[in-house]
């Protein structure tokens, strides 16, 4: 009882926002039950959130505005759903058209798509059903720099010297070692997962490689890093320099030369004074 009283309060004030902050939005479409073609404006200023639509029904477009000096064109959007968001399907909305980004299966599958916000906002539309009891939508999104080699975009492809001398010294993470094996991801056949066997972690954003003894970056570390399929991923192939970037809480692959190639072009930054940061190599 109490429930629907708050419920019809909510209704009778015309509030769709349960909370909304500069990162994070709360709302439901409760509101929007006898509006069903209503389309709500949400903006959002951080470099990370999250968004829950309860009962969506009509649409609600989120308009990512981060507060950076960085111009939003050279910014990537990348949004993860959560294992029971449903109800809704998110696309990416310029002048009226729009790009399929993510269906319901993908949502339960909890992949993860990426989109440049030159191509527009994020339009979140309720799926057309009469019953919308028990259907949340919900994700989380990062902003991340589409212009630097330890993007998502830039995985697999060649990065250039002065790209790999950098990625060293900016990306989320960067570590000394070898594939162990390579794990087909169920739910997304384009990915991969790679456990990988460390000899040394030069940096890390987030405890996304564990040790298994020694300190200050030494000794023998484990973790997993995801890179798509197309990469070609094997075991045996050698000792790498593996750097990327930490999305969701996952380390994902950018630069990765062999380590003998990176410490080399290092060695030889090092004595003409051209590398941006020292690192304890050997």
């Amino acid at each position: 009882m109490l429930l629907f009283i708050l419920l019809s309060a909510l209704v009778l004030c015309g509030c769709a926002q349960y909370s909304s902050d500069q990162c994070n939005w709360i709302g439901s479409g409760l509101m929007h039950e006898s509006h069903a073609r209503d389309v709500e404006q949400v903006y959002l200023r951080c470099a990370e959130g999250s968004l829950e639509w309860l009962y969506p029904t009509g649409a609600i477009i989120v308009n990512l505005r981060p507060n950076l000096q960085r111009a939003e064109g050279h910014l990537r959007a990348c949004v993860k759903p959560r294992p029971d968001s449903r109800g809704a399907r998110l696309y990416v909305e310029r002048a009226g058209a729009l790009r399929l980004l993510l269906t319901e299966q993908d949502q339960a599958a909890g992949r993860v798509r990426c989109f440049s916000l030159q191509e527009g906002a994020l339009f979140v539309e309720a799926s057309a059903r009469q019953d919308i009891s028990r259907r949340i939508t919900a994700f989380q999104y990062q902003l991340i720099s589409g212009d630097q080699p330890h993007s998502h975009a830039a995985a697999c492809r060649p990065c250039a010297n002065d790209e790999l001398l950098m990625a060293i010294c900016t990306s989320d993470f960067a570590v000394r070692g070898s594939i162990h094996h390579v794990e087909e991801e169920e739910d997304d056949e384009d990915q991969a997962s790679v456990v990988v066997s460390l000899s040394h972690v030069y940096r890390q954003k987030s405890r996304v490689f564990v040790s298994g003894g020694g300190g200050r970056g030494r000794g023998r570390w484990t973790g997993r890093v995801k890179m798509p399929q197309r990469c070609g991923p094997q075991a045996g192939q050698g000792e790498f320099l593996f750097t990327g970037a930490v999305r969701f809480g996952e380390a994902w692959l950018g630069c990765a030369p062999l380590y003998k190639d990176f410490i080399r072009l290092y060695h030889a930054a090092l004595d003409v004074g051209t590398n941006p940061c020292h690192i304890d190599a050997d």
